[in-house]
């Protein structure tokens, strides 16, 4: 990604708070690629989730809310695994200028949708 430092600072910060509230995004796989490392230490602060972690992940993140969910919901679900939080899913192509999309997500999203979708069924019957 060529850009300036300020620039590409404030996009990871803006991609990987929109991951961590939504669990999923869409975007290019440049950019995927790129948020990938950055999200997965955040994850490992969250798993250490000592107050020194907390500055250094709120230092990384610049938002408050997102780095509370880091350390309260999402590193919890990670206790026991060493690495690899996330995945990219190759897309399609966007139809205006042909770029590659992709999905980043967090490995275990799709057992908490299956799970959260099971109640919505049984309420249905």
């Amino acid at each position: 990604m060529s850009r300036q430092v300020g620039a590409r600072t404030a996009l990871l910060r803006n991609l990987a708070k929109s991951l961590i509230e939504h669990e999923r995004i869409e975007t290019t796989t440049a950019k995927a690629k790129v948020l990938r490392p950055f999200v997965e230490n955040l994850v490992t602060l969250g798993k250490k989730g000592t107050q020194h972690d907390r500055r250094n992940a709120f230092s990384k993140l610049a938002h408050k809310t997102a780095v509370d969910k880091v350390f309260t919901e999402i590193a919890p679900r990670f206790a026991d695994r060493k690495g690899g939080y996330t995945r990219i899913i190759l897309s399609r192509r966007r139809m205006g200028d042909g770029a590659e999309l992709a999905y980043i997500e967090f490995v275990d999203r799709a057992e908490k949708t299956e799970e959260a979708a099971q109640p919505a069924e049984a309420a249905k019957k």
